[in-house]
């Protein structure tokens, strides 16, 4: 039997280091010799597992690029994640010898502590046979990869996201390469930092003039978009929702909100789904094993009944087989 193309029915292109998280609730930092007790515990697949995951239980088509170890924690989290409808795994290799990646979280409703492993691999290349897809994720704050440029060439809409600036420098360089990107979506702590600007509005708005759609996030506050096409400001507020573990809320935004852009629907409408989606994705342990599907959006909404129209979570797809 013939292999399908790695393209085929794939919508949604995600790469990246995945972390097993081992996520600890309730508990803050001990002093050095003290032992906490924490309220609940979980692992679950992190880093850009949390992007992926998320992506395919809003229902897109997804491919995931990445790879693990042999070890027992990766060959865990590459069971747990070959089970997500929707979710392809074939580019997710398996390294013989290699430790996975390992992030202990030390989390309460307030605030997140991590202690991270990690070997160090080379940069992730997208074969050439990839095809066509529609959309894919990437990090701005490196050089972007040669393959970057070619899928965007072939109208793939590349979507830029950004981490913390560890070294507190904030470079500028990393402004410049929102030329090569259609997307951007960083949160506010990071917009403004980059920016130099002093709230999220005015750092949305700087952003766009280097890219088409800059949108910025910021948590319980909701969300502020500036499409320069269309020359508009749009801002929506996030559901209010008791919190749990905010690990992963950045990422499953950005992923559900690449979903949303294939169903068609306007910008707000959009950019309600991803924050609610976030937002319920903190009332649940880690970053992929909290994402939440549509039945939990519907179910959020029939219950908590936020302000807004939300008819258009009805044109849901359908859940997949597992």
């Amino acid at each position: 039997m013939t292999a399908r193309p790695l393209h085929e029915g794939a919508e949604l292109l995600f790469t990246g280091d995945i972390f097993c998280d081992v996520v600890f609730a309730g508990v803050d930092v001990p002093e050095v010799g003290a032992e906490v007790y924490a309220d609940t515990f979980t692992i679950t697949a992190g880093g850009a597992a949390n992007r992926a995951v998320a992506a395919a239980r809003a229902g897109a088509h997804t491919l995931l690029l990445s790879r693990l170890g042999d070890d027992p924690l990766g060959t865990h989290i590459r069971s747990t994640l070959e089970g997500e409808p929707n979710l392809d795994t074939r580019l997710l290799r398996r390294v013989p010898g290699h430790q996975s990646p390992v992030t202990v979280s030390l989390t309460t409703a307030d605030d997140r502590s991590f202690i991270t492993y990690q070997e160090r691999l080379g940069r992730l290349e997208v074969p050439d046979d990839l095809g066509a897809i529609a959309g894919v994720h990437v990090d701005v704050a490196d050089d972007l990869p040669e393959w970057v440029a070619r899928l965007r060439s072939a109208g793939t809409t590349v979507v830029g996201g950004v981490g913390w600036d560890h070294t507190g420098k904030w470079s500028g360089e990393v402004l410049d390469r929102l030329g090569e990107v259609d997307v951007f979506v960083p949160n506010d702590a990071e917009a403004m930092r980059y920016t130099r600007t002093d709230d999220a509005v005015a750092a949305a708005k700087a952003l766009a003039e280097r890219v088409a759609l800059a949108v910025v996030t910021r948590g319980p506050r909701g969300v502020v978009a500036v499409d320069s096409a269309a020359g508009r400001i749009v801002e929506v507020p996030s559901p209010q929702v008791t919190v749990v573990d905010p690990t992963g809320a950045g990422d499953v935004f950005v992923a559900t909100f690449m979903a949303a852009g294939l169903r068609g629907w306007d910008l707000p409408d959009r950019l309600r789904f991803a924050a609610l989606s976030a937002s319920l994705s903190v009332t649940g342990l880690g970053g992929a094993a909290s994402a939440p599907r549509p039945a939990d959006l519907l179910a959020f909404v029939e219950r908590h009944r936020p302000e807004g129209d939300w008819s258009f979570l009805d044109r849901l797809p359908e859940p997949a087989a597992p």
